[in-house]
């Protein structure tokens, strides 16, 4: 992914536009306008009065005034399926599905048809950077692909739904505002059983899941098209379990001493300035060994998408 959506906790932007709003005013889609929200390519700022995200005015000028105007911000979101992802790429779609399974071209996102069946969608920005590298040459055209390779599709290896998993834990963290959010984005790939494992008190439990997200495509809670994106969002590897499990204790240690999860009785803990707001995000969409050090930075920092 590329950019970061850099917040401030509190601004006042009475111009702030939502996100319909924003999406209509920069010739977007809804969903492409979360997108680039998602991707970084476009910032916002949290409602004052609670209402969500919204998309300040000066932001709206900034990416309406960007060189190629509409049509750049349009390719920079456009997402195809696995046959227009093949024509992109200029390989047939069962080529395109190795890749995908492999892990060589990460999905966006995903949907359900009406068959219930899961369709993964990918940036066509990176299927043409991907095309473009000499160094995949041989994955596109060679007749066969390398041994390694095939015995990994032979074994059945589908890396789509890790894959997808570890790109959007990156998009939730960055939407973190503190780390008992950071604490619910991790939590959001891991069954109940892992979280009671992790999290043995039932009030910080209680806490971390009010920060924890559900899949972002899924029916009424219970449907079949809900446990399928459950299941996809639930880590089921076991080398991506013990990541997440660790990660997330290093996590709850930092929120813990930094403000305790609140209690009956117990008075909520002072939040400070300095612990909520506008900080660095990881850029990688996959966390790293080193998350509990990024939440210790505290610095804020603005980019430019």
């Amino acid at each position: 992914m590329s950019g970061n959506t850099v917040t401030a906790m509190h601004p006042h932007n009475s111009a702030a536009r939502t996100l319909g709003r924003a999406a209509r005013e920069l010739g977007l889609k809804r969903g492409e306008l979360e997108l680039a929200v998602q991707l970084g390519i476009i910032r916002t700022v949290p409602d004052e009065g609670g209402g969500g995200r919204h998309v300040p005015r000066s932001e709206i000028d900034r990416v309406s005034s960007g060189e190629g105007f509409p049509d750049s911000l349009l390719d920079r979101v456009k997402v195809v399926g696995t046959t227009e992802g093949a024509d992109v790429m200029d390989v047939s779609a069962g080529r395109f599905t190795r890749l995908a399974r492999l892990g060589l071209v990460v999905p966006v996102k995903f949907y359900l048809n009406r068959y219930r069946a899961v369709v993964w969608l990918y940036l066509a920005e990176e299927l043409k950077r991907f095309a473009a590298d000499e160094k995949n040459t041989s994955l596109l055209n060679d007749r066969r692909m390398p041994e390694g390779l095939r015995g990994m599709l032979d074994a059945g290896v589908d890396l789509r739904p890790r894959n997808w998993r570890g790109r959007h834990r990156g998009v939730l963290l960055r939407q973190a505002d503190d780390p008992w959010g950071s604490a619910g984005a991790l939590a959001a790939f891991l069954d109940p059983v892992q979280i009671a494992e992790i999290v043995p008190d039932p009030y910080e439990r209680s806490h971390v899941n009010r920060f924890r997200p559900g899949p972002p495509a899924s029916g009424p809670p219970g449907s079949p098209s809900s446990l399928i994106a459950e299941r996809i969002m639930t880590a089921d590897d076991p080398d991506e379990i013990s990541l997440l499990r660790a990660d997330l204790t290093e996590v709850l240690a930092h929120a813990r001493a930094l403000r305790p999860a609140p209690r009956p009785g117990r008075p909520p803990a002072p939040t400070y300035p300095e612990h909520i707001g506008s900080q660095r995000r990881p850029e990688e969409p996959e966390p790293s060994r080193g998350l509990l050090s990024w939440l210790r930075r505290r610095t804020p920092r603005t980019t430019t998408p």
